[in-house]
Parts: structure tokens; sequence; C-alpha cells
């Protein structure tokens, strides 16, 4: 038996298998560095999502209000033993809007005011995000730097009541801390109104026709029904005798009437949740106003985590501890010029994922 012979290298084969051991290592970086880039979002679809969650979200609180059993649970109380009620119109709403948003935008967080699991929603539809709205820009962001607040049902209280003016749905939406997007819709009415606002690029049509100047000459400002916390000795020291005090009530609903004049300021002068302020926050800066405080403080409460503000809204400023010498000082009604407190809420970057 003879082992001398010699053994052949066939030179193009070793070259076809180089060829795919260069093409396997390719793919394989290629597949890794591809699996390494951050996730990213479009705001244009995110604002398009907003304005369909909150509408629906109406939806299914006018559809509550019909209902026998729409009466309201407890919740807890607030700081000044107020009543925090909560309705099945709550869940319904947060069903279709958070799980609408969560489901078409997974990567994303979102937070709400409710906390129903997905066990406890029925019939949920993902969002369809049908452009009624023409000309919006296409950009994109980290998603990592986004997160989502909604209201499923500002103004429960006056809900319950049948007060159904002051009842709106809210969304925001976040970057880098800061309120981009913003979206109350007001379901009730002859006819449902949405007023909307993207930092920089688009707003809704009554926006559009809104003058910087707007509110300075009105005399009414608003403070809470439900709870005024110690708005009403800030009224006089600031505006000075001829301010006319009106309650109303919802976040929403009184930011709504400061953009549109209707009053010259809000005060709110006890907590208030995060996503109650987010929406007006970006609404406010859009239309030329800034939500200001002069410092931020987040209170920890268990039940809500950390989404509850210490603070004072007035009209388009957020102020925090107003010091009797600053309000003696600032009588002279000019309190919606830019300079009157030192930094744009957005700057606390309050509003992020984490």
């Amino acid at each position: 038996m003879n082992f001398g012979g010699t053994i052949r290298i066939n030179r193009f084969g070793l070259l076809i298998i180089a060829c795919l051991l260069i093409i396997l290592v390719y793919y394989n970086i290629s597949s890794s560095s591809s699996s390494e880039q951050p996730q990213k979002v479009n705001l244009r679809q995110l604002l398009l999502a907003a304005l369909e969650a909150a509408e629906k979200g109406g939806h299914e609180v006018v559809k509550g209000s019909h209902e026998p059993s729409a009466g309201a649970e407890s919740k807890g109380e607030t700081k000044e033993g107020v009543n925090i009620p909560v309705t099945k119109a709550d869940y319904n709403s947060h069903c279709v809007m958070f799980y609408g948003i969560a489901k078409t935008f997974p990567f994303l967080k979102v937070i709400s005011e409710e906390g129903e699991n997905e066990k406890g929603c029925k019939n949920l539809t993902p969002l369809e995000l049908n452009s009624n709205v023409p000309n919006l820009p296409d950009e994109e962001v980290l998603a990592s730097d986004v997160a989502i607040w909604i209201d499923p049902l500002d103004a429960t209280k006056e809900y319950t009541e049948r007060l159904f003016e002051y009842v709106t749905t809210m969304v925001c939406v976040s970057y880098q801390g800061k309120p981009i997007i913003g979206v109350i819709h007001k379901p009730f009415g002859s006819e449902p109104k949405t007023t909307w606002a993207w930092l920089n690029q688009a707003m809704s049509k009554n926006l559009q026709s809104i003058n910087d100047n707007t509110g300075i000459t009105s005399k009414n400002v608003l403070v809470s029904m439900s709870h005024a916390g110690k708005a009403h000795d800030l009224i006089e020291p600031i505006f000075g005798k001829d301010a006319k005090l009106v309650p109303a009530a919802g976040s929403g609903y009184k930011t709504l009437e400061v953009t549109a004049g209707n009053a010259t300021a809000y005060i709110h002068a006890s907590y208030i949740s995060k996503w109650d302020i987010c929406a007006g926050d970006a609404i406010l800066t859009a239309t030329g106003n800034d939500l200001k405080m002069s410092n931020s403080k987040i209170v920890e409460i268990p039940s809500y985590q950390s989404y509850i503000l210490e603070i004072k809204i007035l009209g388009g400023f957020m102020v925090l501890e107003i010091p009797a010498h600053e309000m003696m000082s600032r009588s002279n009604n000019n309190l919606l010029t830019r300079s009157i407190f030192a930094k744009n809420l957005s700057e606390f970057r309050l509003f992020t994922n984490h």
C-alpha cells in the first residue's frame, strides 16, 4: 500500500471558501452594528398619535357620561383633604389612550394618571395615525429621550357633577425633559374641540390667531374650584384691587382660558401632577407665553412616586413660594412679561422618562 502520494490543493476552491468567509464576517459585523443603532421615533407620528389618543379618550369620557354607573370612587385625598375621585370613564379613557400609544410605540415610556392594567381593558384597537393635518415635517429623535404624559380625564370631580365644560383629555410629548408637543381635547359641547401645538413647528388653527399680548388687559384671575389653597391671598398683592377672582376647574380648561385671553392668570397654590401641566406647558410656550417657576420641588408621594410638584401657576407662569416682599413689589400688573421669574419650566427637565 502506497502512502506516499501527493495532495493537490484546488486554489479555486480555496478562493471560494475565502470569499464566503469574508461575506459571513461582514454580514455578522453589519448585523451587530445595526442592532446597536439606537431606536429613533418620528415626532410627526407622535403628534398624530397624541391627537388620535386624546380624541378617542374623549369619546370614552362622553360615552361614560350617559351611563348610569358613572359614579365616582375615591383614590385618596389632596394635601388639603379634598377627595380625589376616579370614575369608570377615567379608566376607559386611560385604556384607549395609554394602550393605544403604548402598542403603537412599544419602545417609548408612557405615563398616565390612572393605572388600569391591560387585562381590565376591553376592545383595544391600535392607533391608525391617519393624518388630517397637512404640511407636518418629518423629524426623528432618540426614543430614549422621549416620554409621553397623559391625563385621561381632567376635572373628574366636575365630571361627576356634570360640569362638562371643564372636562378635557390631555397628551404631552416631552423631549429631554422638555414638553414639545401638547394636546388638550374638549370632548363636550356642540362640537368637540382639540387644541394642539408642536413647539417651533406647527399648531392648531385656533392658536394661530392668538396675539402675543392676549390676556394682559383681562381682569379675570382663575383659581381652582376644588383646591384653591392660598391662592386667594395672592390675588390683590399681585394683580391689584381690580382683579376679578373666577373659580374654575381643570388644568386643561384653565390653561386654554389663559391662552385664549379670557383670563390674565391661573393661580394654583397647592400640589399638582405633572400630567396636569405638561400639555399646557407646550401650548403656552408655542404661543409666546412661558410656564415659569423660581424653583422646582418634586414632592415624593408613594402613590404617585415622583410625579407630583408643589407649585403655583400664574397665567403664563409657574412659581414656587413667592416671598412677601416679592409679591408687594410686583403689583404693577405686568405679570405676563417674560422677565419676572428667572427660569423657564422646561429648563428643569421635569418631564423625563425616568
